[in-house]
């Protein structure tokens, strides 16, 4: 299973198999940096920030540790603006709002800019030169990707299937991370309009290692190191970890979202489309509900509907009612734990280690 000499690894400079999702809105620099410190990759999601803002996150990661560290981006098509849905949503979620004594936002705005225009994002990341650079949502143009490979940057990308996969291939990325039905937070599919075929970690794991020439990285439901030596026994190079994660001290989660991981809706985790407009795992909270049941073309376009839900969650946050959260988890939620990431860490690195010790026994 896990060697030391593998060539991801070395490629990553990590000595461990295991990287921390970038999960924006719950990594902070400090857990990318104990992440790193104990011989992982710690990852850092800017996709909700610009480039300043990723700039700064990028020094306060170094200011604590010199480990690599990946910098997430989203690469979804730009939103397309529909004035008669987002007006029809704004009034769906009115009662919940007018229920917390708050007003809806009277329009949606794009909140988040893509990567695939965002110049000034590419043109930081050029200029820092994090050791890794991961795509979510689908690829940025060939060029960028050609110069950021020029820059000496490792370069990872999200695929639901094969296809995907491929491109991400064909593209000339380092290697693909292969992103289950399992996993927390939003689906890396490329194309929305495309049937989601809802390939489980290990079976896509397996198909990718054995159609593809790049590394993968298992990315899924994996909370252990017992489930870490499971995705490299079938050929992953690494396994990426976020719901794991959540809990640990370092971890922006609010207590509400803490409460909700430790308790019984760790067990019901849901694909929503209503918090976001992208398809997002989820533990079912009242905003779930609310969203339950929607036909897809009456959710407004990723992120505009995601300006809604920010607000719906701070309404809610101020009088107390953190069901209207971004709870975002994966099936592996009721194995969470909760200590800090570099404990975390340790103690997956002393779990596999203790899954290739049965393995040879």
């Amino acid at each position: 299973m896990h060697r030391e000499s593998d060539p991801l690894l070395d490629m990553l400079g990590i000595r461990l198999p295991i990287i921390q999702a970038p999960m924006a809105g719950v990594s902070t620099p400090a857990m990318a940096a104990a992440v790193t410190q104990a011989g992982g990759v710690g990852s850092l999601g800017v996709g909700a920030t610009d480039a300043d803002g990723a700039r700064r996150m990028i020094a306060d990661v170094r200011a604590l540790s010199s480990g690599p560290v990946n910098i997430n981006v989203f690469c979804h098509a730009p939103a397309i603006a529909d004035a008669a849905v987002e007006a029809a949503w704004i009034e769906r979620f009115r009662p919940q709002f007018a229920a917390l004594d708050f007003q809806p936002p009277a329009a949606l705005t794009e909140i988040y800019q893509s990567f695939v225009e965002d110049e000034a994002m590419y043109a930081m990341l050029l200029e820092e030169r994090p050791a890794v650079v991961s795509f979510h949502f689908g690829l940025p143009r060939q060029d960028w990707i050609d110069t950021l490979k020029a820059r000496g940057i490792v370069l990872l990308a999200s695929a639901t299937n094969l296809d995907e996969a491929r491109a991400v291939d064909a593209a000339g990325i380092h290697a693909v991370i292969a992103q289950g039905w399992e996993a927390g937070g939003h689906r890396g599919t490329f194309d929305l309009q495309a049937r989601d075929d809802q390939i489980g970690t290990l079976a896509l794991t397996r198909l990718l290692v054995r159609e593809l020439h790049v590394p993968v990285i298992a990315a899924g439901g994996i909370m252990d190191g017992a489930g870490v030596a499971a995705t490299l026994k079938l050929g992953a190079a690494a396994a990426l970890l976020g719901t794991a994660f959540i809990a640990c001290d370092e971890s922006q989660a609010d207590a509400g979202y803490r409460a909700a991981l430790a308790g019984d809706a760790a067990h019901h985790t849901v694909m929503t489309r209503a918090i976001s407009g992208r398809p997002a795992r989820c533990l079912p909270n009242r905003f779930t509900a609310a969203g339950a049941n929607i036909p897809d073309a009456e959710v407004p376009s990723y992120p505009r509907a995601y300006d809604l839900g920010k607000a719906l969650h701070a309404a809610g946050k101020a009088k107390g009612e953190f069901g209207f959260g971004a709870q975002w988890a994966g099936q592996g939620a009721p194995l969470s734990r909760s200590m800090s990431a570099r404990q975390l860490v340790e103690t997956l690195a002393a779990e596999l280690n203790e899954a290739d010790r049965r393995e040879r026994a």
